[in-house]
C-alpha cells in the first residue's frame, strides 16, 4: 500500500492540528519553540520503505533525546495523537537534562503534568500542550523526554526520520537513571514540540522542508543535518532553529507526510516565527513515475510554482519572511536503493526550470542557491562528490555543513 493513500482522508484536516503556543501569555509570560518535530502517520508493511518502529506500545516507556536551540529557565513539551484513531494514554511524562545515551541527570529529573494531573488522555487527531516546568536549559543543550503509555496503544502517529536514538523499555521507567535492556528506535512517537521561556528576546526560523531537511544520511546522534549547524551558528544570536523537515515531502502531494500546503499551518505559522526557509519540491519531481508513485502524472515545473505560490502569499499574511532555496542536485539518485527511476532527464528539466524561477522571480523574500553550492562544476547535474552522502541525492555531514555555511543573517532576516 502507498503511503500517500494511507495519508488522503487526514490531509484536508491537517491544518485543524495546528497547536498554537502563545508568543506572549497573559501573565506576560513569553514562550518560544526551541525544538520540533513534525507529525507523521505511520505505514504498512507494504510500502517501499520500512517505517522502523513498532506497531503497538503496552506498559512501556520510550525516551527521546532532543537537543535545543535556544535556552531557557522553564520548559514544556507537545504530544501529538494527530494520526491517531483513538485516545492516547500517557501514563506519566518526566523531562531532565540528557547525560548522553540513555541517561540523564537525575538532579534536573522533572515530572511534568498537564492541567495540574501527571497523566493525560490526548484526543484522537489533536496534540496536548504540558504545565511549564522549572528547568534550566542551556542553549543547544540535550534534553531527555521520557513517556510512559499504559494502556495498549496502536503507534500511528511519529517522526519517521529521527537521526538521533529513542530508548523504548517495559514498564514506567520515566525516573530511571538509565533505560537499559531494551529496544533502541531511530524514530521519534508521539512527542512533537519543546518549547522555553527564554531570558532574552529571541528570533525564529522554520526550516520546512523534505529529507534533506530532515538530514537523512547524515551521521545519527551527531547533529550533522544542515538545520542543526545553522543553530549551532546562530544560537549565540538567541536565534532558534526549528526543524520541520520531513523525509518524502512534497510541496503538493502527501507522501510519507501531508503535503506542505496541507501542513503549512501546523508546523510553520502556528510556531510564530520570524522566518520560513523553505526547501522542498524535488519529491515532487522524483516521485512520480517512480517505484513511490507510479502511476502518478509527471510534475510541471508550472503546477510546483503555482504551490510555491501559494507558501510565498500564506507566509506574507501572517507578515512572516519567507526565504526560498534552489533545489539540489538529483542525477542518478538512489542507484542501490528498492526505489527505482526517482531521476530522468525530463524531471532534471523540470528542477532547472524551478530553480530559474526561484533565482530570479524575485517573488522570495531572499533566495540561497543550494544548487550552485552543492553540484559538481565538472557535472552540474549531480552533487559535488565531496558532499555526497554516496546515494546522489542526499548530501553527506560535509554536504550538510556548507549548505548552513551558505546561510546568512542578511537572507534570514533582511539585516546585516
Amino acid at each position: 500500500m502507498n503511503a500517500s493513500s494511507l495519508l488522503k482522508p487526514l490531509a484536508a484536516a491537517a491544518v485543524a492540528l495546528a497547536l498554537t503556543v502563545p508568543a506572549q501569555a497573559a501573565d506576560g509570560t513569553r514562550w518560544v519553540g526551541t525544538w520540533i518535530a513534525s507529525p507523521q502517520a505511520t505505514w504498512e508493511a507494504g510500502f517501499v520503505l520500512p517505517n522502523g518502529a513498532p506497531q503497538r506500545l503496552h506498559d512501556q516507556t520510550v525516551r527521546q533525546v532532543a537537543r535545543v536551540s535556544v535556552g531557557g529557565q522553564r520548559v514544556r513539551i507537545t504530544v501529538s495523537n494527530a494520526y491517531g484513531d483513538r485516545p492516547l494514554v500517557i501514563g506519566a511524562a518526566r523531562i531532565a537534562r540528557s547525560a548522553g545515551g540513555s541517561r540523564i541527570d537525575t538532579d534536573s529529573d522533572r515530572a511534568l503534568t498537564f492541567g495540574g494531573r501527571s497523566s493525560v488522555t490526548v484526543p484522537a487527531g489533536a496534540p496536548v500542550l504540558s504545565d511549564p516546568v522549572e528547568l534550566d536549559v542551556a542553549a543547544l543543550g540535550e534534553v531527555a523526554v521520557s513517556l510512559y503509555l499504559p494502556q495498549d496503544t496502536p503507534l500511528k502517529t511519529f517522526h519517521w526520520e529521527g537521526r538521533q536514538d529513542a530508548y523504548l523499555a517495559a514498564g514506567d521507567r520515566t525516573a530511571d537513571a538509565r533505560i537499559d535492556g531494551g529496544e533502541v528506535l531511530q524514530t521519534r512517537p508521539f512527542l512533537s514540540g519543546v518549547y522555553v521561556e527564554p531570558a532574552r528576546p529571541t528570533r525564529t526560523v522554520v526550516t520546512l522542508g523534505d529529507s534533506i531537511t530532515d538530514g537523512a544520511a547524515s551521521t545519527p546522534n551527531r547533529y550533522q543535518r544542515w538545520p542543526d549547524v545553522l543553530a549551532q551558528r546562530l544560537a549565540a544570536r538567541d536565534v532558534a532553529v526549528l526543524n520541520a523537515g520531513i523525509s518524502g515531502g512534497q510541496v503538493l502531494n502527501d507522501g510519507m507526510g501531508v503535503s506542505a500546503l496541507a501542513r503549512f499551518e501546523r508546523d510553520v505559522l502556528s510556531l510564530k516565527p520570524d522566518t520560513v526557509f523553505v526547501l522542498i519540491g524535488i519529491n515532487d519531481i522524483g516521485w512520480p513515475g517512480s517505484s513511490f508513485e507510479p502511476q502518478r502524472e509527471a510534475m510541471s515545473a508550472e503546477r510546483l510554482i503555482e504551490g510555491y505560490r501559494q507558501l510565498i502569499a500564506r507566509a506574507r499574511l501572517d507578515s512572516v519572511r519567507i526565504v526560498g532555496a534552489t533545489l539540489t542536485p538529483f542525477e542518478g539518485a538512489l542507484p542501490d536503493a528498492p526505489i527505482r527511476d526517482y531521476y530522468s532527464a525530463d524531471k532534471e528539466k523540470v528542477r532547472q526550470a524551478v530553480n530559474a524561477w526561484i533565482r530570479d522571480s524575485g517573488e522570495f523574500d531572499a533566495v540561497v542557491d543550494f544548487d550552485a553550492i552543492t553540484r559538481d562544476p565538472k557535472h552540474p547535474r549531480r552533487f559535488l562528490p565531496a558532499y555526497d552522502s554516496g546515494d546522489r541525492l542526499h548530501p553527506g555531514d560535509a554536504g550538510y555543513r556548507a549548505m548552513a555555511q551558505a546561510v546568512d543573517e542578511a537572507a534570514l532576516f533582511g539585516t546585516r
